[in-house]
């Protein structure tokens, strides 16, 4: 057989002739096209997209018209086979798989941070924010007074307490999470994301109103809680035990709207509030505070992402499939 003509397989259903020279290399790259097709498929493209790329080239190859054995061999021009359906470089397709959901959830915290400062307000809002102001009056007012009130013994009993319920109840939606993704139990894994981001959006209000108000805590200086004295991250307003167990206590609660469930998470996130006042940690205003606000952003958190269909409590907005957790 003469030097630069092919030989037919015969397994092949359709006649495929490779010659030396300028065949060879057109026919090699045609393999590292369908190799670079099958690695894109392992890193997460479409495999009906990536297997009719294949089929096309594949198809184009195959149905070169048959020639005798002297003949040259025809073979598609370079603007034929890059007409077909292009991919794009492996490690840039990671990137933007990996860059996705970070710019999401990004996206989606900074919405929710817009909406919980903003909410104060409305004006729907404004006559609860003058009761919640006027309350936290009452409750500055009197601090120095029920601080003075409580026995020093049993401190370390009611801190203690505190910690346990913080801790207890973030381990119930970390758990709540965690069986929703092995048992693809969508309720439970919906509970213990809206739980952690509520518990992430708090956190911004709580370091921000710490620094704002830089109060004493009752065993601090002269006792009386003077603000703007302690301007640091150890400051008690608001109470962040109280803060982080009301917003993840709220979205449990919310998501399982049951009789048992909400008087089990209020009643252990207001054990936290209690007892961080009871170990003379806070004042009452700092709980209170912390408390409410902690509350009110685990239901925004809830209403603004809970999926309708998942949770018997979700009836009160209809959310885009787009901004699903």
């Amino acid at each position: 057989m003469n030097e630069g003509t092919g030989f037919c397989s015969a397994s092949s259903s359709a006649e495929r002739r490779v010659v030396h020279g300028a065949g060879v290399r057109s026919f090699r790259h045609l393999h590292e096209q369908l190799a670079a097709a099958i690695l894109l498929a392992t890193f997460g493209c479409l495999p009906a997209r990536c297997q009719d790329a294949g089929s096309f080239a594949i198809r184009h190859v195959a149905q070169a018209p048959s020639s005798g054995l002297n003949r040259n061999v025809r073979f598609l021009p370079p603007g034929e086979l890059s007409s077909g359906p292009t991919f794009a470089d492996p490690q840039s397709s990671r990137s933007r798989s990996s860059d996705g959901p970070f710019k999401k959830v990004l996206g989606r915290f900074r919405k929710d941070q817009a909406e919980i400062y903003s909410a104060p307000f409305h004006r729907s809002n404004l006559k609860w924010d003058a009761l919640f102001l006027a309350g936290t009056g009452v409750f500055i007012a009197t601090d120095r007074q029920a601080s003075r009130a409580l026995p020093g013994n049993h401190l370390n009993v009611s801190r203690n307490i505190s910690s346990v319920g913080l801790y207890g109840t973030s381990a119930a939606a970390g758990i709540l999470w965690l069986s929703g993704m092995a048992t693809h139990d969508d309720h439970a894994r919906e509970t213990g994301v809206l739980s952690a981001e509520a518990l992430a959006n708090t956190v911004t209000v709580y370091v921000g109103l710490q620094l704002i108000a830089g109060r004493e805590r009752p065993i601090e200086g002269s006792g009386n809680g003077r603000f703007w004295h302690n301007n640091a991250l150890s400051s008690p307003f608001p109470s962040g035990h109280a803060l982080f167990t009301w917003s993840m206590a709220s979205v449990i609660a919310h998501e399982y709207p049951r009789p048992w469930v909400k008087w089990l998470a209020y009643s252990t996130a207001t054990a936290v509030s209690v007892s961080r006042f009871t170990g003379r940690e806070h004042f009452p205003s700092d709980v209170a505070v912390g408390s409410v606000i902690g509350y009110l952003i685990g239901r925004h958190i809830f209403k603004a992402h809970c999926r309708q269909g998942i949770s018997e409590g979700c009836h009160s907005r209809k959310i885009a499939q787009a901004d699903q957790p």
